[in-house]
């Protein structure tokens, strides 16, 4: 899985988590709907800074955002 696959996938389950729309977090990071919808489903790589904003939306920090078992390397990389 590409690694802006499952930045997607956990920006999703913490929106979702946190019962808010792509619009409601679209909002909170000041990015538009439309590019979070595309970021949630792997079709964009966003910048560092971006998924700052993103995070701070969420209220959850960069470093445990990537905690998340999603991002554990494997052996079968």
């Amino acid at each position: 899985m590409e690694i802006q696959e499952k930045i997607g996938l956990r920006i999703k389950a913490l929106r979702t988590e946190r019962k808010l729309t792509q619009e409601a977090v679209a909002f909170l990071a000041e990015v538009d709907r439309t590019f979070m919808n595309h970021v949630e489903n792997g079709k964009r790589n966003i910048s560092i800074a971006t998924l700052e904003k993103i995070t701070n939306g969420l209220n959850i920090s960069l470093s445990d955002f990537f905690t998340d078992s999603i991002f554990k390397i494997t052996a079968d990389k």
